[in-house]
């Protein structure tokens, strides 16, 4: 495999590695990386990032990051990238952008020496749909 150079190449990395559940995603991240996740909060270093990975796999049968869909906006050492998703949760129900709320999300990533050093995720960890109660748009289905 060639060296992964730039960052935009380390993120698309990331997402490849994240969907197979390919267990050297760690090996992109420094030792001491921190890491953001909603209902995660803040972790720091690979157990961390382990943790909050472990139990997302506890909700989710797969998730699919859509490299079609993925904007790169960087400078530096800091990216932050949009995108879209789709997946399966344990349960069954499934979700995808643009067809259920969920499948939205905003990963900031900043970069030393060629690894994550920083990772905070934004996007609503609800997939399922379950806290319908607080849409206050109603049905409104503009997802």
């Amino acid at each position: 495999m060639t060296a992964i150079a730039t960052p935009t190449e380390i993120a698309r990395e990331y997402f490849l590695r994240l969907d197979a559940g390919d267990a050297t995603l760690l090996e992109l991240f420094t030792e001491d990386a921190q890491f953001y996740f909603p209902k995660f909060g803040v972790g720091r270093g690979h157990a961390a990032i382990g943790q909050a990975l472990q139990g997302l796999g506890r909700a989710l049968a797969g998730v699919r990051h859509h490299p079609d869909s993925l904007l790169f906006t960087g400078s530096g050492d800091r990216l932050a990238v949009e995108g879209k998703t789709s997946g399966t949760l344990k349960d069954g129900r499934t979700w995808a952008a643009g067809v259920t709320p969920a499948g939205r999300f905003c990963n900031v990533f900043e970069f030393k020496d060629r690894k994550i050093a920083r990772l905070h995720i934004y996007l609503d960890p609800d997939y399922g749909g379950d806290d319908k109660g607080r849409f206050l748009w109603g049905d409104q289905q503009a997802w």
